[in-house]
């Protein structure tokens, strides 16, 4: 039996991987800690928050007496908290910093003081930069950091403070860096949910720029299998990327699958909007290192979209309210 912390269990992939382990490990007992910010939904884990093994806390990962109060109850850390979306990153850096760089630095100098026996950090590929359109290049674990964005420079940061404390004070840390997720529970800010939302409301997908941005979209039920393996066999120290099965495929592309699902007509379902400023062009994840530890994924993005579109379809309670707010930011950054 272990007691794990997980950090921003309430947000997209942390709700996954709760209801996951909770199933896989019966005997372990997680502690969430989230502070229930626009990406956490105490709605996404409304089905084990009567388990016995699960306990809720809401929270700031930059309380300092807070995260030493329970990370003093565990010995594995798995850390998601952190601010995520892109555009939103744009509008506001400040909080970006502070919660993925401060936030982060607080949960490893509680570690370290409790002597947690494993720290594992969840992470993007966007720390990488972009890749050009016309290359065959991926990323791999030593590609060198080019952040292009407020979001995945904090992120570059906090990836760059867990191995400093490996080196520097001997924790045990493992770190993943990740392609794009979809899947159930994603906000309909993103792209998926949100061009899913839309059509199912009747309205067109919103594609920015050109629409040719790739990307290595990885189903989160394949992330979370990943995650748990690091966890298990990864070592000590070390970094591992996860990526996908599904060949380059950009943005417009998927939206044409997706409305393809739904039978409507691709001359009057596609709207094209402005652009992100600093908006990476391609994405690829080179993740032979974790195919090492043996794993694939499972999903190609056929079964995953199809899955997809029919849990949001089923779940309009989880998403409905969450929709309009998400519509409100794209007024403000006029990606409407």
């Amino acid at each position: 039996m272990s007691n794990v912390l997980v950090t921003g269990g309430c947000g997209f992939i942390g709700s996954n991987f709760i209801r996951s382990w909770l199933k896989s490990y019966p005997k372990d007992k997680i502690i969430n800690l989230d502070k229930l910010t626009y990406a956490g939904h105490i709605s996404s884990l409304r089905d084990v928050e009567k388990d016995k093994n699960y306990k809720f806390v809401k929270g700031d990962i930059c309380d300092s007496k807070l995260v030493a109060k329970v990370v003093n109850e565990v010995e594995t850390v798995v850390h998601f908290a952190a601010e995520s979306h892109v555009d939103r990153s744009v509008v506001g850096p400040a909080v970006f910093v502070k919660t993925n760089v401060l936030g982060t630095q607080v949960l490893l100098d509680a570690a370290v003081k409790y002597k947690v026996k494993h720290f594992h950090h969840i992470s993007t590929d966007e720390v990488f930069g972009a890749l050009p359109l016309s290359s065959g290049e991926k990323f791999r674990e030593n590609t060198n950091y080019d952040p292009r964005s407020p979001y995945s420079a904090s992120k570059a940061a906090s990836d760059h403070l867990v191995r400093a404390y490996f080196h520097t004070f001997n924790l045990p840390t493992t770190i993943t860096n990740c392609a794009n997720n979809y899947g159930p529970y994603h906000d309909p800010e993103k792209l998926f949910p949100r061009m899913i939302t839309d059509l199912i409301d009747g309205s067109p997908v919103k594609i920015y720029g050109d629409g040719k941005y790739v990307r290595d979209w990885l189903h989160v039920e394949d992330h979370i299998r990943a995650i748990d393996l690091v966890i298990k066999k990864g070592k000590i120290g070390e970094t591992y990327l996860v990526g996908s099965t599904i060949k380059e495929i950009n943005n417009l592309a998927v939206a044409r699958k997706l409305i393809k699902l739904f039978g409507k007509s691709e001359k009057e379902y596609i709207k094209f909007v402005k652009d992100r400023p600093g908006h990476d062009r391609r994405y690829a994840i080179d993740w032979s290192k974790l195919a090492r530890l043996g794993w694939k994924p499972k999903y190609d993005l056929d079964t995953g979209l199809n899955e997809t579109v029919e849990w949001y379809r089923q779940n309009e309670w989880w998403w409905r309210l969450l929709k309009a707010r998400a519509e409100k930011l794209y007024e403000k950054t006029g990606q409407k």
